[in-house]
């Protein structure tokens, strides 16, 4: 997930050497969120203190670096703080993680965006709205299609609502974005309705539709809108 909004954003801009200060941030940051939601769901909690405190200080350190080398930075803490807050208070004991904290991850993911580009000199706002777009789109997307298959597998209504959100941003997408990109979404689309169904299908046989195979196709999905977005910058 932190991957593809940074790389997202170099491609709107170019690559600076500060990026990678970012992506340890982005790393530490994440690390300290997830770790902060299983400590808090966790029975024994001890046993989660170290790991948090070396995440928090990784992220903390190469922040503050960030903040005083680029202060303008300090802008993402806008979208970073509420995000975090409402991951740590909709996480509790024997809860597993839900849609909200999932949506909550995308929106602190999608600060890589501008940061990244910001990092790289001046930013082209429009490129980068459509980019943090793009984005934004393809990983909320992609947090209701695997939960289709796996969590809420056999859910039809859950089903639906994916299939239903891709069917809109593919709509959108031939409106917004240059034709590559909505054939792009158009794709998701179809993958979004087509997995449930082999899900179902797969169901009981010899070789029933795992993780393994859901996180493969995303991962496909994940290469080809960075490598559009490198091939054909928005």
């Amino acid at each position: 997930m932190l991957a593809i909004p940074l790389l997202l954003g170099i491609s709107v801009s170019r690559f600076e050497g500060w990026q990678l200060a970012l992506a340890g941030a982005a790393v530490g940051g994440y690390l300290t969120s997830a770790t902060a939601q299983t400590w808090r769901r966790a029975r024994n909690r001890r046993k989660y203190r170290t790991s948090l405190l070396i995440y928090g200080a990784t992220f903390t350190g190469v922040g503050v670096a960030l903040l005083i080398s680029h202060p303008a930075l300090s802008l993402v803490l806008l979208v970073l703080l509420p995000a975090a807050a409402v991951t740590l208070l909709v996480s509790r004991s024997g809860r597993p993680r839900g849609v909200i904290e999932g949506l909550a991850q995308v929106a602190q993911a999608l600060v890589l965006v501008p940061a990244a580009a910001y990092l790289a000199g001046p930013l082209d706002n429009s490129r980068v709205a459509l980019a943090t777009l793009a984005g934004g789109l393809y990983l909320v997307g992609t947090i209701l299609t695997v939960r289709s298959v796996i969590r809420e597998r056999g859910n039809p209504r859950f089903a639906a609502l994916s299939i239903g959100y891709h069917t809109i941003v593919a709509v959108a997408a031939l409106l917004l974005f240059p034709a590559a990109y909505a054939v792009f979404f158009v794709a998701l689309a179809v993958r979004a309705l087509a997995l449930p169904i082999a899900e179902r299908r797969l169901t009981g046989t010899a070789h029933p539709l795992r993780p393994i195979k859901v996180g493969m196709v995303e991962i496909v999905a994940s290469v080809c809108l960075v490598g559009l977005c490198f091939a054909k910058p928005l």
